[in-house]
């Protein structure tokens, strides 16, 4: 087991972006676990159920499977008993001293209260499909985080001219040379997507409130995530929703070698395939950022990279009616919707802009739609 605990190299994140500063979030609420390994338990809900998070670290001789697993169920007892109200609990453990969501979890799990007493009865971790173990996976070494604002040429001063015609240009016609900035703006539809995903508190609510608005999105998934969450993934696709590829470690792209470029998109290809046997076609580079290599790459693999229209920042910590204002105020025929399914106030403010979307006689739905509205 200790050579386990040596085998995992510092990664990028795992539960979704972290910025490189702080944010001003709005701090979650807090479930009372009496359990020293617990770093932080949280609960959040949507105004239908309430799911709850528990996030925790074990020392070298803690990191066997039975013991993980057994500290797994304690966390979800633990969970459930002090608040009868959530309707499932997730969990993540990872190996100490934890100093950010950037080392690859020891254990992950999804707990259903419904599914409660089948995974409290687990005797190993084998036999529960959502339940994930490490099997030791090393990765090269952690790459940059960064955040969305808009999309960024950071290519040669050389070409930013000629990229900048292009990209007027294909934000003209929406969709060019394997860039796709906006659908047809006589078509009534607009494309929601989430970055990001999946995250281990976030998506369940997240799944939970477009079922009940009858909604299918685009999840541009980090591959690293989904390596750690996986049962989210096949969620995802049960629900009809469609994924994209957001990079595997969720990196700056500009400046690094094709060969790396490469791996990136790749990597978080086939992972999404293994798990749900559909390549992605669609790609988003985090941040926004690229360069002329990141858009030949993707275009070499057949991946159409999927920039926005309206990015209110939901990131940024911003009020619910500022968030509200800013979706608004952005909202069009032929849009592409940028969210991320990692932050409270979207949450809050989703049903509300799927009403006012609804009542200027706007579908949302996948990019897959937006490109065939279309035609």
């Amino acid at each position: 087991m200790l050579a386990l605990l040596l085998a995992l190299a510092p990664l990028p994140l795992v539960e979704g972006y972290a910025p490189p500063k702080p944010l001003p979030q709005e701090p979650l609420p807090s479930l009372t676990l009496r359990l020293p390994q617990v770093l932080r338990a949280n609960y959040l809900g949507n105004g239908y159920m309430e799911v709850g998070y528990v996030l925790l670290q074990v020392a070298p001789g803690e990191a066997s499977p039975a013991n993980l697993l057994r500290l797994a169920q304690e966390a979800v007892r633990g969970a459930l008993e002090a608040r009868v109200s959530l309707a499932e609990v997730d969990l993540a453990i990872y190996p100490a001293p934890y100093a950010g969501p950037k080392d690859l979890p020891l254990f992950t799990a999804s707990v259903p209260k419904a599914r409660a007493p089948e995974f409290l009865a687990l005797r190993t971790p084998l036999g529960y499909d959502r339940l994930w173990l490490n099997p030791g996976i090393r990765q090269e070494k952690p790459l940059e985080a960064i955040l969305e604002d808009r999309p960024r040429y950071e290519g040669p001063e050389a070409y930013r001219a000629k990229e900048r015609a292009e990209q007027i240009l294909a934000s003209r016609v929406g969709h060019r040379g394997g860039v796709l900035y906006h659908g047809n703006p006589g078509r009534p539809y607009v494309a929601l997507t989430f970055d990001d995903a999946p995250h281990p508190l976030f998506t369940p609510l997240l799944l939970d409130l477009l079922k009940r608005e009858g909604i299918k999105a685009t999840f541009f998934v980090i591959g690293r995530n989904a390596e750690a969450y996986p049962y989210f993934i096949r969620d995802l696709v049960a629900a009809g929703h469609e994924l994209g590829n957001h990079t595997y470690h969720h990196v700056h792209l500009p400046g690094l070698e094709p060969s790396e470029i490469r791996k990136e998109l790749l990597l978080c290809n086939q992972v999404l395939e293994r798990l749900t046997g559909v390549v992605p076609r669609y790609f988003r580079p985090p941040g926004g950022r690229y360069d002329r290599t990141v858009l030949q790459v993707a275009r070499d693999l057949g991946l159409t990279t999927v920039f926005w229209t309206d990015d209110p920042g939901d990131y940024a910590g911003l009020s619910l009616p500022v968030l509200e204002k800013r979706l608004e105020d952005h909202l069009r025929p032929g849009g592409i919707v940028l969210l991320h399914d990692n932050v409270a106030n979207t949450l809050r403010v989703l049903p509300v802009f799927i009403r006012k979307a609804r009542a200027q006689g706007l579908a949302l739905g996948t990019v897959e739609g937006l490109v065939l509205a279309q035609r």
